[in-house]
């Protein structure tokens, strides 16, 4: 039996946090109770909260983006702002970054993750948003698409209804605001559990976190990720993984993954993303 390189099983140490990163598994309630959103609108200030929208993972990003709009505007931010980007070259547009300067919120919506990407990654606006998603200046959200792109291991598609192999998932580079993470949204609606298994086959040092639809993995300051929303968030934990034969065999054959510790969190639940483990709910502090 072929034991993982050491190397492969030191976890990485998630980069601290100063403010909320809200993680969407997709299909968030936009019509009655509209939770999640009422919760990045809360944390993104309130009435006094500015938002930045960034539609371009969607093929129709002004209709995507007017919905979001519509939604924060009825809740009563201060200013939004849709940052409509078609092309590369306007992630150095001076106007989108000087109100990101005064912006409390970016909103990330879905569509296509490797449309996003290409249209963000490695540009200037990209860069301020992360650098003050670090300094705890805003908070930023993402839904579907926009929760897939978080990593810097990012889901890119694939299949489902099979065991786990490494042809059903499609990997590519995210935008790395959480890089110690691999996402898949939409989980167990579209049946998911077997490709984020083989993406963690392949990147045994990142934290595999599958979230349904209508719910949310809040990554807090504190280090922890609490989950918000009618559905579950799905923790795959390869730390203490001592075997996978995923460099020996073909793409489509089925892979071996030895002592992965898998948690499923629904509403209210929370994880010490340091620790790698459950916080029980008779040591949380009491509200």
């Amino acid at each position: 039996m072929q034991q993982l390189e050491s190397q492969s099983l030191q976890p990485k140490i998630p980069q601290p946090l100063k403010n909320t990163v809200m993680v969407i598994g997709g299909a968030e309630d936009k019509v009655h109770g509209r939770e999640i959103l009422h919760t990045f609108f809360g944390r993104a200030g309130g009435v006094e909260a500015r938002i930045a929208i960034i539609p371009c993972a969607s093929r129709e990003p002004s209709a995507i983006g007017d919905r979001y709009r519509t939604i924060f505007a009825d809740m009563g931010a201060k200013a939004i702002e849709l940052l409509d980007i078609r092309e590369r070259s306007q992630g150095e547009d001076p106007r989108w970054q000087e109100y990101l300067e005064e912006s409390t919120g970016v909103f990330m919506t879905g569509g296509d993750q490797l449309r996003l990407c290409a249209l963000l990654a490695d540009t200037p606006l990209m860069e301020k948003i992360r650098m003050k998603v670090r300094e705890g200046k805003i908070t930023l959200a993402g839904t579907s698409a926009g929760a897939a792109v978080m990593g810097h291991h990012m889901i890119a598609g694939g299949g489902s209804g099979e065991s786990p192999n490494r042809s059903l998932v499609d990997m590519a580079t995210g935008l790395g605001i959480l890089p110690d993470v691999i996402v898949d949204q939409h989980f167990h609606n579209r049946n998911r559990m077997a490709r984020l298994l083989s993406a963690i086959a392949c990147h045994p040092d990142r934290l595999g976190v599958g979230i349904d639809e209508d719910t949310c993995a809040m990554f807090e300051s504190d280090g922890t990720l609490q989950v918000m929303g009618k559905g579950t968030v799905n923790i795959v934990d390869p730390g203490d993984m001592f075997y996978t034969n995923e460099s020996q065999v073909a793409a489509s054959d089925p892979l071996s993954l030895y002592n992965l510790r898998v948690h499923i969190l629904c509403h209210g639940d929370r994880y010490d993303l340091r620790q790698r483990t459950i916080v029980h709910p008779q040591s949380r502090p009491t509200p």
